[in-house]
């Protein structure tokens, strides 16, 4: 078959999006690639059907690389489901199971086998693929999530390093790096780790227009998620990040307690617990994980509305690929951050704490500079965003300083207040001291430690008595963004001067800062559950959304005998072009989005029972 009749027989599309044609021309011709698309952008067809199109003509199976279990299993129950014969080797399966998947591989009937980095550089696989590659048999290598291998990239994983061998043993096979998130420093590591110097790459746009992107000052950050989740998201799909694992335990019971369906994950838990969690997010509507970064890799959850952080990333690379969980089938999603003083210290103090050389800790100083500077901006997130990956962009409004541009204050005068403030403490008591003891200061607060120190005493005591709490911390939040103050780890995390403290001192350079919106403090009432409304990707009338709907529960019955989440059998789009199309003969299902002729053929008579039903 083409590589179009794959596309549209295989996996129900009539076209290809962006660079994908060209990717799969380049693989298919035997050329190696590095693909850098955005979440939800399409990148497991860049290799699919290279995968596919080289099987048929007689070259082999592609193994693809993942470091992710759920990853694999989803993939290969789609590409069962699409009528591809696939399999994947991982800790899951038993010892004999592991041989039946290797039997077949050396007899030629796997057109894609999945597997994690170690198992691939393992003595016994190794002499397996010698095998097939003196056969001629071994097709193309794909390296999925290919920013692990690097370690300026965000999820450095040092297993991905012995991939080099693939170049070295297999000399001729092409090979595919494929991530969404990497910065020039990363996509450069890439090409150096994985000796693919002489390959194409192919960089789609890193814009992500159905996100809409929200930071917010952190004040009451429970109170806040609960009013966002039920203003903007009851009853919808979403991710919630929290830096610790005691955090994301109580956030989950918090989200419970206010009716919301919610479930927790983190490393510590136990494996059985987590993996549940994680099946359970995939199969179930409506459902909300609270989770530490350890969670969202490779999930494929289409229909996530939203991503919430309650503490702020490492890096943009982090924040990128994190917010890239929502929204992955094209329809519009939140990517929301409440961010505040402590997150600026906490991320200061893990890299001055951090056992890398200075070099390492510099890089990583500089890309926390960059989230920081995105955190506290007052004009178009997305320009900042896309700008951090190299790509010009104009205005995106679909952003929140887009969408309602914020007031500005000058916070200049209270930025030298601050600094002048920590100058005479430091002169006077020979130590430094917390930001909350230096606001006290300058807004002339009398307190037990003012009073031991002496620092009433201060000639700036009081002299910012005007300016409220909260805007003092938007101004050191600023400052510490900025370099003009750094937070010193080893001393209880006071604040020091730098060298760049000077130039502010002397109202060389402005601090700007956005006036902080006024929030209701009501608080949310219980969300309400998700199936009093029933949410269409596109418009439908009434009759219509009964047939969605009919549809919807027809495929989570389907997906619970297959066990398999409920996207992997057809999305919500392909439901809803079903469901407004109304079809009544195989003829008129022919041609809608996401079904294949495999898919045609197994789901067809039963669609169409459906839809007569409803």
């Amino acid at each position: 078959m083409s590589h179009h009749q794959i596309l549209r027989e295989v996996f129900g599309y009539e076209q290809f999006r962006g660079p994908q044609q060209a990717i799969v021309e380049n693989m298919v011709s035997g050329q190696d690639a590095l693909v850098l698309m955005p979440t939800g952008g399409g990148k497991s067809l860049c290799y699919q059907i290279p995968a596919i199109a080289r099987h048929q003509a007689g070259q082999g199976v592609t193994i693809v690389v993942s470091p992710l279990i759920a990853l694999m299993h989803d993939q290969v129950g789609a590409l069962h489901e699409a009528g591809v014969s696939a399999a994947f080797l991982n800790s899951t399966l038993s010892s004999d199971e592991s041989y039946q998947v290797e039997q077949r591989l050396l007899k030629g009937d796997i057109t894609l086998l999945y597997a994690a980095p170690e198992r691939l550089t393992t003595p016994r696989f190794l002499a397996q693929l010698d095998s097939l590659f003196e056969r001629g048999q071994l097709s193309m290598f794909a390296i999925d999530e290919a920013h692990c291998v690097s370690q300026w990239g965000h999820d450095f994983r040092p297993e991905y390093r012995a991939l080099t061998v693939l170049h070295e043993r297999f000399p001729g096979v092409p090979r595919m790096a494929l991530t969404a998130t990497a910065d020039a420093l990363t996509r450069d590591d890439i090409l150096e780790r994985l000796q693919l110097e002489q390959a194409k790459a192919f960089v789609s746009s890193f814009d992500r227009p159905n996100i809409r992107y929200t930071i917010v000052e952190k004040r009451d950050s429970t109170l806040q998620l609960l009013r966002f989740i039920e203003r903007e998201h009851a009853g919808e799909a979403g991710i919630v990040y929290c830096q610790s694992r005691r955090k994301v335990e109580d956030m989950a019971q918090t989200l419970v307690d206010a009716g919301i369906q919610a479930l927790p994950y983190h490393a510590g838990l136990d494996n059985k617990v987590r993996q549940q969690n994680q099946d359970r997010f995939l199969r179930e509507e409506g459902m909300v994980m609270v989770a530490t970064i350890a969670f969202g890799m490779g999930i494929d959850k289409p229909d996530v509305r939203f991503v919430a952080h309650l503490d702020m990333p490492k890096n943009i690379e982090g924040y990128y690929q994190e917010t890239g969980r929502a929204g992955r089938d094209g329809l519009p999603a939140d990517a929301w951050m409440a961010y505040g003083l402590q997150d600026v210290v906490n991320q200061r103090r893990m890299i001055d704490e951090s056992p890398a050389g200075e070099e390492f800790k510099q890089a990583l100083r500089g890309k926390l500079d960059a989230l920081l500077a995105l955190a506290e901006a007052t004009d178009c997130r997305r320009v900042r965003l896309l700008g951090y990956f190299g790509e010009a962009s104009q205005p995106c409004g679909n952003c929140d300083n887009c969408l309602e541009a914020p007031a500005v204050w000058d916070g200049t005068d209270a930025a030298r207040k601050l600094l002048s403030t920590i100058y005479r403490i430091q002169q006077m008591s020979g130590v430094s001291f917390g930001s909350g003891h230096v606001m006290d200061i300058v807004r002339g607060k009398t307190t037990e430690k003012t009073t031991q120190y002496g620092h009433q005493t201060l000639s700036t005591f009081g002299v910012g008595a005007d300016f409220s709490e909260l805007q003092l911390r938007g101004v050191l939040r600023q400052l510490i963004a900025m370099g003009a103050l750094q937070v010193d780890a080893q001393a209880f995390n006071t604040l020091q001067l730098t060298a760049a403290s000077r130039a502010v001192l002397r109202g060389e350079v402005p601090v700007l800062l956005r006036e902080a919106a006024a929030e209701s403090s009501r608080k949310p009432k219980r969300s309400a559950r998700l199936g009093a409304v029933v949410k269409a990707p596109i418009s439908l009338d009434s009759d219509g959304l009964l047939r969605y709907s009919a549809l919807k529960a027809w495929r989570a019955e389907v997906a619970r005998q297959h066990n398999l989440p409920a996207y992997v059998i057809f999305h919500d789009a392909t439901l809803a072009a079903i469901a407004q199309r109304a079809p009544q003969s195989l003829d008129d299902l022919q041609g809608i989005s996401g079904i294949g002729v495999k898919k045609l053929e197994a789901y067809a008579e039963e669609v169409l029972r459906v839809v007569t039903l409803a």
